[in-house]
């Protein structure tokens, strides 16, 4: 298993990048909000040589505009991976699962040569998603011992822990296996 972070405008721009292969930076989310430290954050993992991530928080409606707004500020890069992040909102809304799934194949169909996950909680994948489409892979939260998520399904990221920040791993044995996944569509 490979070992990576996931930063928003939360963490430093300077997070610390040791004994890491990837990292997913908060791009967006909605319609109106930019992760102030989106440019500086993804310097620092593409210095540090880490397979690059971004994901979009998503809020109910309007998801062509969603996923304009995102794409216009995720880097465009071959080999980059897209995420939606599908959880409850500040307000205690979601997206719905159509919403969810709609938005995934919208990215998929603007950004071709990009890999489209999803990012959701445990209680997401097995008491609110009707349709298990996690595009071209599943970023699951459970915070448990790194690689072992409480889920029958398939998993690609697991993130298992927020403390002090946002830890992941994902399941492949090299990072050379990794890129070659995160390019190859």
């Amino acid at each position: 298993m490979l070992h990576g972070i996931d930063v928003s405008a939360y963490q430093s721009s300077a997070y610390d990048t040791d004994g890491l292969s990837f990292a997913f930076i908060k791009a967006t989310e909605g319609r109106s909000y930019i992760n102030s430290r989106l440019a500086a954050q993804t310097k620092t993992a593409r210095d540090a040589g880490l397979v690059t991530g971004f994901y979009h928080f998503l809020w109910p409606g309007d998801l062509t505009e969603q996923a304009e707004y995102f794409l216009g500020h995720a880097p465009d890069r071959p080999g980059d991976i897209l995420a939606v992040d599908w959880e409850y909102t500040g307000d205690g809304t979601r997206a719905s699962n159509a919403e969810k799934d709609a938005f995934i194949r919208r990215l998929r169909s603007l950004r071709p040569g990009n890999r489209v996950v999803l990012y959701t909680n445990r209680d997401f994948w097995l008491n609110i998603d009707t349709t298990s489409y996690a595009g071209d892979g599943l970023w699951i939260a459970d915070y448990v011992p790194a690689g072992k998520p409480r889920i029958r399904a398939d998993w690609t990221f697991h993130q298992y822990t927020s403390e002090p920040c946002d830890k992941d791993v994902a399941d492949f044995g090299s990072k050379a296996a990794l890129k070659e996944w995160a390019t190859g569509r």
